[in-house]
Parts: structure tokens; sequence; C-alpha cells
């Protein structure tokens, strides 16, 4: 695509502040919801948001240096370990960060493999005919997560009675798509965590953050088009602001649509709950033998392989939008040390494992900005605000509604980027469209692989099968490759 900034291009300092803070905006939610979740999940408060939200900050700051700035994207806290966190708190700090470690050592060794042999079968195991399709199942893996939120109002029974609703099939819908997310096939208790019911007003109100979102990309000026993500959350979070005042006035709780509660405990400034702190109070005491420490490294590392599939996946992604191979330059085992390493250092600080996040990619695709330069605001972003109170109060004050509206268009984004990769594809070619199908197809549908204690989630099951295929039934004759 054609691009505003290029990957080495510096925006002016006032207008790049503003564009790093709508990457921050993108990946903020899911970042902080991930320690949420693990914490609810475990019965335990190990996890903090702010500390999670430090650590992702100065990971993505390691991978820009590691990836030697060539690669635009942000690392943020990964849904893919939240089953492993659930069971290493169990094993105190320590149990949290070693996991983090044996996760990010096996990118690490994967790093090393491909320094040795060379990233050519990367290329030559992945063409377009199954990354295209791999792409775009990413994106629409999430559009469950969308619309859940789209349609979550703040549980009041009040707004329940707004429309019929079977609460049962929704909330086995969070839980579907809590479990595609975390690439795990036992993720109990998630229900548990759900107490938001359908309301009509979160859906308009969240459907109007995604339409002036589409408005200042498409019709917005030149400097709205850098920042519809800012316009349409800021926008929808005015509208919803009048109207929860009106819902208090006059005490109508189907318009309360803020969290004004997160407001209630704020602190101006608040040295968020380190996991290296915890590590150095509770020292290894909860460990007993070296077999808890082998149980770790099974809870974490077979779900790191499962995610280097996702990992490739999004680098390949990146790259056909920036318009550069980013798995030869700067290289996939330099993109692997720094996602790798990149959730060693988050842990140690947050505990959260990071991966690149679609939300950061999906950013860069709707924008054209894909300066580095911005990414690497957005980190500093992380690390001071994770400090200031009132910033993670204003977030965890922003209902899932509008949420939900911005990442139809994210997620949808990532989804068509995948697309966009087949369309040298020849779809009429059998041997193409058996691949496409069979993606497509498991992807969708969640066919999961449970090997023991390892689940490799649907996305990988889909892209492991999307390769077999291809290498058996879509050989081409030397006539054909000349062609």
């Amino acid at each position: 695509m054609k691009l505003v900034y290029d990957i080495a291009d510096k925006p002016p300092i006032k207008k790049n502040l503003i564009y790093a803070f709508q990457q921050l905006l993108a990946i903020m939610a899911a970042t902080l919801l991930v320690p949420i979740l693990v914490n609810v999940n475990s019965g335990a408060s190990y996890m903090s948001q702010p500390a999670a939200l430090l650590g992702a900050g100065v990971g993505t700051l390691f991978y820009l240096f590691m990836t030697k700035q060539k690669s635009p994207v942000f690392l943020g806290s990964s849904f893919a370990f939240i089953s492993p966190l659930v069971g290493a708190v169990s094993f105190g700090y320590l149990g949290i960060f070693l996991g983090a470690v044996f996760a990010g050592l096996v990118y690490v060794v994967i790093a090393l493999i491909i320094k040795k042999t060379g990233s050519a079968w990367v290329n030559k195991l992945l063409p377009p005919v199954v990354i295209g399709p791999t792409v775009a199942l990413i994106g629409l893996s999430l559009c469950g997560s969308a619309v859940t939120n789209l349609i979550n109002g703040n549980g009041n029974e009040t707004i329940l009675n707004l429309a019929n609703l079977n609460l049962d099939s929704l909330k086995d819908g969070l839980l579907n798509v809590s479990k595609f997310l975390a690439g795990t096939a036992a993720y109990e208790g998630v229900e548990n965590a759900s107490t938001n019911f359908y309301s009509l007003i979160h859906i308009a109100v969240g459907l109007f953050a995604f339409f002036m979102t589409v408005w200042a990309s498409v019709k917005g000026s030149k400097g709205m088009k850098m920042i519809p993500f800012i316009i349409g959350i800021v926008s929808a979070y005015v509208v919803g602001l009048v109207l929860t005042l009106i819902g208090n006035a006059a005490n109508v709780d189907a318009l309360k649509v803020i969290n004004l509660s997160a407001f209630d405990t704020m602190q101006i400034f608040e040295v968020p709950k380190f996991t290296f702190l915890g590590m150095f109070e509770e020292g290894a005491s909860k460990f007993e033998s070296f077999g808890q420490v082998f149980n770790v490294f099974m809870l974490f590392a077979p779900v790191a392989f499962v995610v280097l599939a996702e990992h490739i996946a999004d680098h390949k992604n990146l790259g056909s939008i920036i318009n550069r191979d980013l798995i030869t330059d700067p290289g996939l085992d330099r993109t692997l040390v720094g996602d790798g390493v990149g959730s060693i250092i988050g842990s140690f600080f947050g505990g959260c494992p990071n991966t690149t996040y679609g939300e950061s990619v999906g950013c860069v695709a709707i924008t054209g900005n894909a300066s580095v330069s911005t990414i690497v605001i957005a980190a500093i972003y992380c690390i001071v605000l994770s400090f200031f109170g009132p910033f993670t109060a204003f977030v965890n004050s922003i209902p899932s509604c509008i949420t939900g509206g911005v990442c139809i268009a994210l997620y949808g984004f990532i989804a068509v980027s995948g697309l966009k990769m087949l369309q040298p594809v020849d779809l009429n070619d059998n041997r193409n469209l058996f691949v496409v199908a069979a993606i497509l197809v498991t992807g969708i549908g969640g066919l999961t692989l449970n090997l023991g204690p390892i689940t490799i989630s649907s996305i990988a099951t889909a892209l492991i099968l999307g390769i077999i295929v291809n290498v058996i039934f879509n050989k081409r004759s030397a006539d054909e490759k000349a062609q």
C-alpha cells in the first residue's frame, strides 16, 4: 500500500505524539484485559494492569532495537498465555516469570536455528496461498470478540429488558472467544467473569464509534485520516458520557454507558505492582521440587511453539502492508529474538509475556503511518502512563461497546489484508482452492488438537493443515513454474 510515513520517516513531533497515542489506544484494551482475566480465573491478584502496561512498553522497545527499527509493530500482553499464567500462579511470582523465560527461550532457540539454516524455507513453506488465508483467519477469529464487546452492556436488569437475548448463548459465546484467543481447550471460569448484558443503547454508541472512525478515515481531512481511532473513541466516549450523566440525573440505568466508578479509587501517582518485586519478596518458596519447575515449562513451552505460527503470519502481513519482506530483513531470527526476549522483559515487570499485536498492524494499515518513531513514542507512553493513575482509570472507564465498535475496523483490516495476499493466486485451480478451503473451514470452525498437555490452537491447526495440503497436492512441474 502507499504509505504516508515510511518506517524511517519521522512525522512532526506534535503530530507524532498524537499518532503514538492512537497506537496506544489501539493496543490498550487487550493489553490490560489479560491481567484481569488471569486474576479472575486464578482467584489471585498476582497480575497488575499498570505493570503489564509498562512491561509491554519496555518489551516493545527491545523488539524495535533487535529488529534494527525496521518492523513497526507494538508488543502487548499475549492472550495465548492466559491459561498457562493461570496455572503458573500457584507457583507465585517466580513461577509466572519462569514461564515467560521458558516461552521466550523457545523463540530464541528457533531463531538460532534459522540463523544457521537461513529463512528461505519459510517463504517456500508459506507461499501466498497459505499465508493469505491464515492472515485473514487471524482477523476473522477476532470478529467474535469485537461483536461480543459491541453488544455487552453494564450488567443491569433494566438494560437486560431492552431486548430478548439468550444469556446462556452470550456467555457461551464469550467463553468460546476466550478459548479461541487463549489457544486452549480448557478455559474454565471465564463465564464467571462476564457480568455484561445485551444493550441496544450500547450497540448504538459502539456503532457510532465505528462510523466516526470510518468517516474520519474516508471523509476527514488529511490530519483526521491519520487519527481515525482517536476520533472514533473520543467522540463515542463523549456521547456515552452525556448519556451517563443524564442516566445518573434521571436514575435511568439503561443510559449509564460509561463506567465512572473506575475513577473512585484513583490515585494520581501509583507505583505498579511489579513482578520482579514480588519475586524478591517470595523467592522460590512456592517451589518444592524440580518437577514443579518442569511443570511450568510444560505449561508455557508448547504454547510458544503454537504462537510461532502466528508470529510468522503477523510479520508476513505487516511486510505486505509496508512493502517489505520482514522475514529476510531484518530477518525472522531477529524478529523471533525480539519477540521472545521482549516477552521475558515484559514478564519481568508485568508478568504477561508479550506478542506482536494485530491491532497495531491494523492501525498501520488504516492510517498509512509505518513510522517506527511512532511506535517508540507509544512504548514510552506506556512506561510513563503506567505510573499515572488517572490514565488507567480512564481506560478502564471506556465501555466495551466502544472498543468493539472500533475493532470492527481494526480486525476487518487484518482480515482484508490477508485476502489481498490472495490476489495473485489462481483460485480457479483446485490445487489452490483446497488449500484455502482447508485453512478457512478448520480455522473458522475452531478445530483444535489436544495432544496430552499440549493444545494446538485452531489458527495454528489450520495453518499446519494448509501447509500439509499445499506440500502434498500443490506441486508444480518445471513448465508450470516457468510460466
